[in-house]
């Protein structure tokens, strides 16, 4: 049975040095439900120790968390990873610590705390998670996809960090399931910014850094159950599957 779920698939925890103390497992998830989502990706910064953390606050509760992380090329563009399971996620973090070098300056970049569902400080990231891979985008993608997982061109309406900010164009031969668009933009006001994009599909996430931006952006997928597999059949418009933008009608 295909029903609707509302989905926001770019959350930071305080792991990433960029995301606010405050983002930490519980509040997370008490957000989450006060804004009625259904499926959230967390996605750190080139980490993934807080995702568990979050997935155990959300035992018990009707969320589904997405195992994910937000990696940083070598060409210093964000991507997106989102899979079902830990196991998958694990091999994708083995894949970015191979080639992320350089430890964190506190003092300069932030803290990266590792915070379990208890709320309490269990550790400490100490690489450099702002940093870039030695990755290549291609590789990138094609590792994600090796894991069953779904690659998202993050926040493409952005200057920085974007596939379109620092390539200027998205290369043909990189086989993205969709393309993230900020909250700021949403996906109406992006399909006329990029006519040339229009085969991919558009997503619109929050990237929330900030416990009051949870939500912010957030797509409905309507799908028999949130799963990788059921959103990239969404994603594709297959099987009865599809998706709205929140400025978008059905």
């Amino acid at each position: 049975m295909i029903r609707e779920f509302t989905c926001d698939l770019h959350i930071h925890t305080c792991l990433s040095p960029c995301g606010d103390l405050d983002m930490y497992p519980k509040a997370i998830i008490a957000k989450c439900l006060s804004e009625r989502l259904d499926v959230i990706g967390i996605c750190d910064h080139n980490a993934s120790e807080n995702v568990g953390h979050v997935m155990e606050a959300a035992r018990g509760t009707a969320i589904t968390v997405l195992p994910g992380m937000e990696i940083t090329t070598k060409e210093e563009v964000h991507i997106i990873a989102l899979f079902d399971n830990m196991h998958e996620l694990a091999a994708i973090q083995t894949f970015v610590y191979e080639s992320l070098h350089g430890m964190n300056r506190e003092d300069i970049f932030g803290c990266q705390p590792i915070v379990n569902a208890d709320n309490e400080v269990v550790g400490f990231n100490e690489r450099l998670l702002i940093g870039a891979t030695g990755r290549s985008l291609r590789e990138t993608v094609g590792e994600i996809h090796r894991h069953n997982g779904l690659a998202i061109a993050a926040h493409i309406d952005r200057e920085s960090f974007s596939v379109i900010g620092q390539l200027g164009f998205i290369p043909p031969d990189i086989r993205f399931d969709a393309l993230e668009v900020s909250c700021r933009t949403g996906i109406r006001k992006a399909r006329e910014m990029y006519p040339e994009l229009a085969d991919y599909a558009f997503i619109e996430s929050s990237d929330a850094h900030f416990i009051n931006d949870v939500g912010r952006g957030k797509v409905r997928f309507h799908m028999g159950n949130p799963t990788i597999f059921e959103m990239k059949l969404a994603l594709g418009g297959k099987k009865g599957r599809f998706f709205r933008g929140s400025d978008e009608t059905c």
